[in-house]
This record gives structure tokens, sequence and C-alpha cells, in this order.
């Protein structure tokens, strides 16, 4: 995985309130992985409120605000749709729930209360390129990913649009190569608002976003 697939993930956390925590910096390619090496973000929302709802399995920036605590793998295969056949035959999307993973979250974050009577909710979170949009393949897609123990996906397309919705042209984003990136092209109109490309007498992209952004 590149550093600017995982720069975008970081980005929108970020830009939607998280603190954000690498696990490590480095790859791995000659060996297996540890517990630890599996999990590529960890994620904590400082303005959660104690109550809250789960969020919905397919997250967009309006559902963050019910994550508590999250886990995040990310998958850049952006030339990929993740279809159940991919996903039978790709167990190492999955390698961030084995079990021996889970068991080193809890290191990574403060500890719970005391009295163990509110505990932390930790959301397993996996970030695709894309799902199928034809049934019965889609349907098939997330259950698949609900039996392996996924909560809740997000795709690039949904964090790119949120990003660059964002972004204005005339800050100076010098600290986030990802962000200035973005707000370069915007400046020379290569990137646009996605408010701007919807034509007259279209549904509202607020609305439309959540039907579409995910395929």
């Amino acid at each position: 995985m590149s550093a600017i697939d995982e720069g975008i993930v970081r980005e929108y956390f970020e830009q939607n309130g998280f603190f954000v925590r690498q696990a490590r910096k480095y790859s791995v390619t000659a060996r297996k992985k540890t517990g630890e090496e599996e999990i590529d973000l960890l994620v904590s929302n400082p303005a959660w409120v104690r109550g809250s709802r789960a969020p919905d399995f397919f997250l967009f920036a309006n559902e963050l605000p019910f994550i508590q605590r999250a886990v995040v793998s990310v998958k850049p295969w952006h030339t990929n749709v993740f279809t159940p056949a991919i996903l039978r035959g790709s167990p190492e999307i999955f390698g961030f729930l084995e079990e021996n993973v889970l068991k080193q979250v809890p290191r990574f974050f403060e500890p719970d209360a005391p009295d163990g009577e509110h505990a932390a909710v930790v959301t397993k979170i996996l970030v695709l390129p894309a799902l199928p949009t034809a049934e019965p393949f889609r349907s098939q897609s997330v259950a698949l990913l609900k039996e392996r123990g996924v909560d809740a996906i997000i795709s690039f397309r949904a964090m790119l649009t949120d990003l660059i919705d964002k972004i204005e042209s005339n800050q100076n984003y010098s600290k986030s190569d990802t962000l200035q990136v973005m707000r370069i092209l915007k400046n020379y109109d290569l990137l646009k608002d996605s408010q701007l490309d919807l034509p007259v007498g279209r549904e509202p992209v607020s609305r439309k976003i959540r039907a579409d952004l995910i395929k």
C-alpha cells in the first residue's frame, strides 16, 4: 500500500474530527504480518456521544459521529471490484479480523472506565475501492463481509468526494501533501465540487451520494 492511499484515509478521518494513529511506519512484504501489522490505522472520535446508535454498514460522513473507536484496514486495489469471488479467494482482505490481531487492539487505546460499565465499542472498518452494482452479487458481497466480521465499509470514491468538497482552493494546505495536491488540482479546475456537476432538475447530491458512491 502506498503512502498516498493511507494518506487519503487519514485525511478523511481527521477532516471529520477524529484522532488518527498509525500502528506502524514500515511495509511488510517478505513475511507474514504479525497481529499489530495487520492494522493500518486506529481512529478515535472525541465528539462521540454515549448512547449513540451503531453506524450503518455503508459509511459516509454523516455516519461518522456514531463511531467511538475503530480499527481500519485499507485495501487500495483500485482496479478491482470486491465481488463475492474476490472476497472468497483473497483471505488477506480479512487479516485484520483474526483473533490474534483483535487481541492487540486494546493496548492502542486509552483504558475503558475502571468499572467496565461503559466499555468502548471498537468498529472494524474496511476501506475498499468498490462493490458490485448488480444484484445478487452486491448483496452477496455485503453478506460475506458481514459474516467475516466487518462492521462497516468506506469506498475511496466516498472519501475523495467528501475531501474535494471540503477543500478550499484559496487555502494553503502545506502541512498535508494529500490535501495540497487536491487543492492545486481544484484551483486549476481539474477537480470540481460534486455539487457543481449536478444538472438542473436532478436530486441533491447529499441524497444521491448514499446510493451511488459505494459501487
